[in-house]
C-alpha cells in the first residue's frame, strides 16, 4: 500500500488531480490466500484490503478501542463515524434506537428485520478524533482507515477540515452528503447530496483540496439517485458509497400513542436500515453501477451498503459492480467477530462457482438488468420460438427423407 506521502509527492498541480488517482488495482493481495482458497482481497483506488468488508461509519468506528478492535478481527478497512469541526453542535438524546421486529406485533424475541437511529455524527472533540486515528495508523500502518467527514455550507471549513484530517494520516475520505436527519438547516448531510447544484459546488471544494482518494457518500432519500452520484464522480471523487439510511418514521406505540424511540413523549424521523432495506439498497446500487458502467472510465469505485448480515448479501452487492461492502447496523447487532461469518460464506459462495477471486464474479450480474419494454420483446420471441418448435413443419415443402420420423414427432399432440 502506498503512503499519504507518496500519493501526496505524486500529486499534479490541476485542481482537480491534486491527489494521486490510481483507479483500482486487481490482482495483489496483501497477503497469498491458501492454497485452493478463494482469495478475498481487493485492491480499490490504490487502497489494499484483504477483504472486500468495511465498518461502515456510524457507532462501530465512533472511538480508538472500537475500532482498533475491528482491525483486531479481520475488517477489511474502517470508516470512523462522521467528524465535523465543532463538536459542541452535536448533542445526541437517548433513547435514540429503535427496532422492527419480523414477528407480529413486535413480539420481543422475533428477529430484528429493521433499524431505525435517530443519532448524530461523532460528539467527541475533532483534535480526540484525530489523536485517535493518528495512534491507529502507528498501530495498523498496513490496514486501511478512512475518515468520514461533513461540513457547513462553507469552504475555508471544509479545507480546513480537510487539511487536518489527511494529517492524521487516513487513507482516504468519506464525504457524508447522506445523513438524513439532524442539522439540515446548516446545509449539512442529506441537504447537501439531494442538490446537485449545491453538491457540485462543494465536490469541487472539496476535490481542489484533498489529496487522498474519496468516496461521496450518496442518500436514497432522492428521485433519482445517479443524478448526484454522476456529479459527484464528474467533480473529481474518486468513488461513491451508497446507501444511507431511508427517512422513516419506525411506528407509534398502539398502548401510550407515541412515536418511536421516544424522548420524553417526542420523536422525530430518522434513519432506517438493517435487513429490510437490502432489497432497496441492491436496487439504488445497481442504478449506480450501470451509470457508472456507461459514463466512466473503469477507475472509479463503488462501496455497497444496506442490510449486509451474510456472506450471500454481500455477494449480492458485488455480482452488481460493487468494490466493497459495508456493514455498520450489521455489527450494531451481531458484534466485530460478524466479519469472520462474512468471510467464510463468500467464500463458500465463490468455491460454488468456482471463482477465485472477487475480480472474477464482480459485477457479473448487471447485464441481466433491462427495461420492461425489452421484457416484453423478449418473452415474445421466446413464445414464438416455443410455438414454433411444437407446431413443426409450416409446408408439405419442408418434409426431408432423413428427417422423416423426427418430422413426424413434432407435430403429434402430447
Amino acid at each position: 500500500m502506498e503512503s499519504l506521502v507518496t500519493l501526496r509527492a505524486r500529486a499534479s498541480p490541476s485542481p482537480l488531480q491534486q491527489r494521486r488517482v490510481p483507479g483500482r488495482q486487481r490482482a495483489t493481495p496483501v497477503r497469498a490466500a491458501a492454497a485452493g482458497e478463494p482469495d478475498l482481497s481487493v485492491r480499490v483506488n490504490g487502497l489494499q484490503m484483504p477483504n472486500p468488508f468495511v465498518i461502515g461509519s456510524g457507532p462501530p468506528g465512533t472511538n480508538y478501542t472500537v475500532m482498533k478492535r475491528a482491525f483486531d478481527e479481520g475488517w477489511g478497512a474502517v470508516i470512523a463515524k462522521t467528524v465535523s469541526l465543532d463538536a459542541e453542535k452535536v448533542i445526541n438524546v437517548t433513547p435514540r434506537y429503535a427496532k422492527l421486529r419480523a414477528e407480529p406485533n413486535g413480539a420481543a424475541m422475533g428477529r430484528i428485520i429493521g433499524w431505525q437511529n435517530i443519532e448524530l455524527i461523532s460528539d467527541r472533540p475533532l483534535e480526540t478524533m484525530l489523536n485517535e486515528f493518528k495512534q491507529l495508523k502507528k498501530e495498523y500502518p498496513d490496514r486501511i482507515l478512512i475518515g468520514s467527514i461533513m461540513e457547513e455550507y462553507n469552504k475555508a471549513a471544509w479545507h480546513e477540515l480537510i487539511e487536518r484530517v489527511e494529517e492524521s494520516g487516513v487513507d482516504a475520505l468519506e464525504i457524508n452528503f447522506s445523513c438524513p436527519h439532524g442539522m439540515p438547516e446548516r446545509k449539512m448531510g442529506a441537504a447537501v447530496g439531494q442538490d446537485c447544484d449545491l453538491l457540485e459546488e462543494v465536490c469541487g471544494w472539496i476535490n481542489e483540496k484533498a489529496t487522498v482518494p474519496v468516496w461521496a457518500k450518496m442518500t436514497p432519500n432522492i428521485t433519482d439517485i445517479t443524478q448526484p452520484a454522476r456529479i459527484a464522480l464528474k467533480s473529481g471523487c474518486e468513488g461513491v458509497s451508497a446507501i444511507n439510511t431511508i427517512m422513516s418514521v419506525m411506528g407509534i406505540n398502539l398502548k401510550t400513542l407515541r412515536p418511536e424511540p421516544c424522548v420524553e413523549g417526542y420523536s422525530t424521523p430518522g434513519g432506517y436500515s438493517a435487513r429490510a432495506v437490502h432489497p432497496i439498497a441492491l436496487a439504488k446500487v445497481m442504478q449506480i453501477a450501470r451509470m457508472m458502467k456507461e459514463e466512466f472510465a473503469d477507475g472509479q469505485s463503488l462501496s455497497a451498503i444496506g442490510g449486509v448480515e451474510t456472506g450471500n448479501d454481500a455477494a449480492e452487492f458485488i455480482l452488481l459492480g460493487a468494490d466493497t461492502v459495508q456493514v455498520c447496523t450489521g455489527v450494531m447487532m451481531h458484534g466485530y467477530p460478524l466479519v469472520k461469518k462474512l468471510c467464510a460464506e463468500l467464500q463458500d459462495f465463490m468455491r460454488e462457482h468456482n471463482f477465485s477471486s472477487i475480480e472474477e464474479f464482480r459485477g457479473a450480474s448487471l447485464p441481466y438488468f433491462t427495461t420492461h419494454t425489452d421484457l416484453v420483446h423478449r418473452q415474445q420471441e421466446a413464445i414464438k420460438q416455443r410455438k414454433a418448435i411444437k407446431k413443426g413443419l409450416q409446408s408439405d415443402k419442408d418434409w426431408t427423407g432423413d428427417g422423416f420420423v423426427k418430422e413426424t414427432e413434432s407435430m403429434v399432440s402430447n
